[in-house]
């Protein structure tokens, strides 16, 4: 057999060799699925049987959908600027993200920088209360008559004691190395008010 035949011959094989990989590749797919449904290991999520690409839905555990916390938002708006939550009040549950929007507009004719101290009632719930996002972490700069939309992202752990089935979030607005507000009149009688906000870094 000469030297041109056995080439011919192996380029052959090769040939057979890589189609056999190729239609190998191709089965495995089917027969992945095959396995998985009959032995009941890593069945795919009923979203990617019905449709193709679907992303199954991930639920968060975590959430104890077995009680419901009033979640009331409040203002100190107190000062040359309007400031109020989008929203009063909100139901959520223990473990559940939610994400609120306050609304803040300067109203004076000049420049201010100012930051948001938050406070809770009942106070037994602030360590209770996390937030993820929020317009306190820092201060803001705003110019005369600009308006700004600030986000809340907050979880409430489940471990929030059982009797708390409400909690106010509150929120007084402070013009950094300005005067203090006064404080509300539910606060009268409780301590002196706070010092001026001079640097960043509020709760």
């Amino acid at each position: 057999m000469g030297l041109k035949q056995e080439n011919l011959k192996m380029v052959g094989k090769l040939g057979v060799i890589t189609l056999g990989m190729f239609a190998f590749g191709y089965a495995l797919v089917p027969l992945y699925k095959a396995i998985c449904e009959a032995t009941g290991i890593n069945v795919l999520a009923l979203t990617e049987r019905t449709v193709p690409g679907a992303q199954p839905k991930v639920l968060n555990t975590q959430v104890d959908r077995s009680r419901t916390i009033t979640v009331e938002f409040d203002v100190n708006a107190r000062g040359p600027w309007h400031f109020k939550p989008a929203v009063r009040t909100l139901q959520v549950h223990p473990g559940e993200l939610t994400t609120v929007l306050y609304e803040f507009q300067n109203i004076q004719n000049r420049t201010m920088a100012a930051q948001a101290i938050p406070s809770y009632a009942p106070t037994q719930a602030a360590s209770h209360f996390n937030k993820l996002e929020c317009f306190c972490f820092t201060q803001y700069t705003l110019a005369p008559g600009e308006k700004k939309e600030w986000p809340v992202a907050f979880v409430i752990d489940p471990k929030l004691p059982k009797d708390v089935t409400t909690i106010t979030l509150s929120y007084t607005f402070f013009e950094v190395g300005g005067k203090v507000p006064a404080a509300p009149q539910g606060m009268v009688g409780r301590g002196p008010a706070p010092a001026a906000v001079t640097s960043q870094g509020a709760v």
